[in-house]
This record gives structure tokens, sequence and C-alpha cells, in this order.
């Protein structure tokens, strides 16, 4: 079944919109609501993830409602046609805790063959990077400007992202750190903003693990459609999540996955 990706790119907007509005009067604000998904370990959500994914999955029953969902607070209705939307309402609910502005709302639409668009949408600074096919763009204080990844060849001059200290497993973190150490810069804690970071050209690599579909959907649309690449540690697809290595470029992401083969 075919779509038009020019609807899609329309309707995405029209969630981050609302999913917008609803979070910013939570954010740096008391009354959050924080409750602890995680028995072990600390996956807060907030009133706030609830009401943006409830306001996005709102318009797309009116809009779109053969479609299908992927959730992070509700999640997956099988729909009919062949898009499926990846909604994680506030990617980086850490860091919206602690009042860090790295969080984003991510917004993917996809087939099987993986993501067709990507937005993050930062709503708190007022920046939205979208992708689609060769259109990539961000729209925010210095108005819209093209979007673009870096071709930077060696991995000693590389500027490498990651969310946490600890990527995932044990296994995770020795492959992370084997390409650490050979870059010239790594910075952590960056939740979904080192993905937007790398669409535009500011930096070359993002290496996770332990990720959910609704993570890295949006980032691959994005990212794809500003000319860079994204795939799990062996090269193969990360649309369902898992593993993931984001690169500016098949020079570094080749240097990247040479480092990361000892540890699959």
């Amino acid at each position: 079944m075919a779509y038009d990706v020019d609807d899609l790119l329309h309707v995405a907007h029209l969630l981050a919109d609302a999913a917008g509005a609803a979070i910013r009067p939570y954010f740096r604000q008391e009354g959050l609501g924080t409750e602890n998904k995680d028995a072990v370990g600390y996956d807060p959500v907030t009133r706030a993830d609830r009401a943006a994914e409830r306001a996005m999955r709102s318009i797309l029953a009116a809009r779109r409602p053969d479609d299908g969902i992927v959730g992070e607070e509700f999640g997956t209705h099988l729909g009919s046609t062949d898009i499926t939307w990846a909604l994680d309402p506030i990617d980086g609910t850490r860091g919206f805790v602690a009042g860090t502005p790295t969080w984003g709302v991510l917004i993917a639409a996809s087939t099987n063959d993986g993501p067709v668009l990507g937005v993050i949408d930062q709503p708190y600074i007022g920046e939205r990077f979208s992708g689609a096919g060769q259109y990539a763009v961000c729209q925010g204080p210095y108005g819209t400007q093209n979007l673009k990844t870096r071709d930077t060849k060696s991995i000693s001059d590389a500027i490498l992202f990651t969310t946490f200290p600890e990527v995932g497993t044990v296994q995770d973190k020795a492959g992370f750190d084997a390409v650490a150490a050979d870059v010239k810069l790594v910075r952590y804690g960056m939740d979904c903003y080192a993905y937007a970071l790398l669409a535009s050209g500011q930096i070359d690599l993002v290496i996770e693990a332990g990720l959910k579909a609704y993570d890295i959907q949006a980032p691959i649309g994005l990212i794809e459609a500003a000319g860079g690449i994204v795939t799990d540690w062996s090269g193969g697809s990360a649309k369902g999540g898992g593993r993931a290595v984001a690169a500016a470029n098949p020079d570094i992401h080749a240097l990247a996955l040479a480092r990361l083969a000892p540890f699959e």
C-alpha cells in the first residue's frame, strides 16, 4: 500500500505540536507525579509522558485511524495499513525529571522495511529536527536550516556521544569503551539530543544499547535523511531496538563497527 510522505510529515508535526503543548507546563515544575517503572533500577514516568502520548494518539485516531502505533506508555495498536507510528513522548525522562533540556519527543513513521520519517522535537528549547527521504531540516531559533552529517574520516577526529556511562551490560560497556578509547571527545547523558546533533553535523557517533523500537526509529529516519547511517553493532537493522551505532558517514561507521566486532 502506497503512502504519502508529505501527509505523514504533516501529521508528524501535528503530533509534535500536541506533545509539546502537553509537556511544557510540567517541565521544571512541581507536580510531575513521577513513578518508577523499574523494580531494580530507576526508570521514571511522569504525568507529562502520559499526557503527551495521549495527545498524540488522539490525533492519530482522528487523522490516521488505520495506522499502527507502538508507544512507550500505552503499548501497541495493530493497524491495517503499511504504516506504524513509533511514539516516545519524552525520550530522556530521567533528564526531564532532573531539569536538563536533553530530552525530546520522538516520532517515527515506519513500514516493514524501517522508518520512512523521523522527528526529534525539543519543545522547551524550540528546536524541531525532521527527516524523510532527502528532506532533513531543523526549525528553531535560527529559522529553518538544512541538515547534513559530518564527513569525518578518522576515528581520532571523531566526537562520540551516549546517554549513559554504563551502556547496557558489562559486554556492552566494554564495546563502547573500545570505541571511546580512540576518539577525540566523548560526552555522556545526552538522551535523544545526541542523535539530533549527529544529524546536524555537530558530532560523529552515538553508541547505545538496551534500546526499544520507539527509542531508535525516529533517530534512524532523521539521521538517514541527513546522510548518516544507523545500524546495530553488527551492521544489521536497528529498527527493533537493542544495540545501536549511529554514524555520520560510512567511513566512521565502518571504523566504529570494527572496534565493536569483538564484543558481538
